[in-house]
């Protein structure tokens, strides 16, 4: 990630995680008691839901990050910090009760391995465990801000046939002017 990523570790940006994005997000959605994390990044997801679940493991492929991750959590049992790519998921077969990931799959530099983390996810999850996701709406302004780095960003009304492809059901996809939310349970 660019330079311009640093502000997705603020606290500014955290408190619009806690406030706006979770919460539109979860709504009426139980992740249950070991949940996965998809893209943690800086780590802003990563406290406001580790407030509020048993045990998460977060899967971070940028080794930096994922040292950081590590150290801010090094004292907590129940937040388990991987350094591994989720195109290729590195967990045992419906290990998971639930999944989220948000704000970094426009950061997956294709459409094929963006499918792959779906596959993957789909793969780990329980039967009937849900997939809550989400990001930000295309936009010039976006595109600019990732420059010199990777933005790939994902159509929102494709959403239902590329989870279901991957092994989801009871798709639901959402958008507001800022971004998209969708939820899906393993088949």
């Amino acid at each position: 990630m660019n330079e311009n990523h640093r502000r997705c570790g603020s606290e500014e940006w955290r408190d619009i995680v806690r406030s706006a994005i979770l919460p539109w997000a979860l709504e009426d959605v139980s992740l249950g008691d070991e949940v996965l994390e998809v893209g943690p990044g800086y780590g802003a997801t990563t406290d406001v839901l580790s407030e509020s679940v048993a045990n998460l493991t977060a899967v971070e492929i940028d080794q930096e990050l994922a040292e950081m991750l590590e150290e801010r959590y090094a004292g907590r049992s129940s937040v388990h910090i991987v350094h591994g790519d989720a195109t290729a998921l590195e967990f045992a077969d419906s290990q998971f009760s639930g999944a989220a990931c948000f704000t970094m799959l426009h950061h997956v530099p294709s459409r094929a391995l963006q499918d792959q983390v779906f596959s993957q996810v789909a793969r780990v999850l329980r039967p009937g465990a849900v997939f809550v996701l989400g990001d930000s709406l295309a936009s010039p302004e976006l595109e600019a801000h990732h420059e010199g780095d990777t933005y790939n960003p994902l159509a929102p009304e494709d959403l239902p046939g590329r989870l279901g492809g991957a092994g989801f059901t009871d798709i639901v996809v959402k958008t507001n002017e800022f971004g998209w939310v969708a939820r899906a349970h393993k088949a």
